[in-house]
């Protein structure tokens, strides 16, 4: 009888408690753009962040113009960023659009060689975010948390 009153205190009264494992949000980079925010592969050819100033230039405000908003629930995630074929180091860069980049949480770093992967890990709040990276300049997409 003592172990099911632990077992039923274990699993209806402690679990709760436990938090949710964080929900791992897959991205990949490779010249200029995040291929999972457009939806396609532009195969632009980068070897300097200079190059994807360029390419922005001309071409940035018809690729966020078809660029779907990622939608989320508030909770805990990990965003695993993936270099996938740029031959510089990249990062990342989640935080607030506008004035919410004062309030809502943010998320950055870098070091993401050619090939390697990196994770970088948020409790995501209601509102709207935006996503980059600045070493390789990639437009500012659109994360929705709702």
């Amino acid at each position: 009888m003592k172990k099911f009153i632990l077992l039923f205190v274990a699993v209806f009264i402690l679990s709760p408690c436990v938090s949710k494992a964080a929900q791992v949000i897959e991205l990949t980079q490779t010249g200029c753009q995040f291929l999972e925010s457009e939806g396609t592969d532009h195969q632009f050819s980068t070897h300097s962040s200079h190059d994807c100033e360029a390419i922005n230039a001309r071409s940035e405000k018809k690729r966020l113009a078809t660029a779907k908003p990622m939608v989320l629930s508030p909770g805990e995630y990990i965003f695993r960023v993936k270099n996938r074929d740029v031959p510089y180091v990249l990062g990342f860069w989640l935080r607030g659009n506008g004035l919410s980049r004062l309030t809502l949480p943010t998320v950055s770093g870098g070091g993401i060689k050619i090939g390697g992967v990196r994770d970088y890990a948020i409790t995501l709040k209601e509102g709207i975010y935006r996503y980059s990276c600045p070493l390789n300049p990639t437009p500012d997409y659109t994360l929705i948390v709702q």
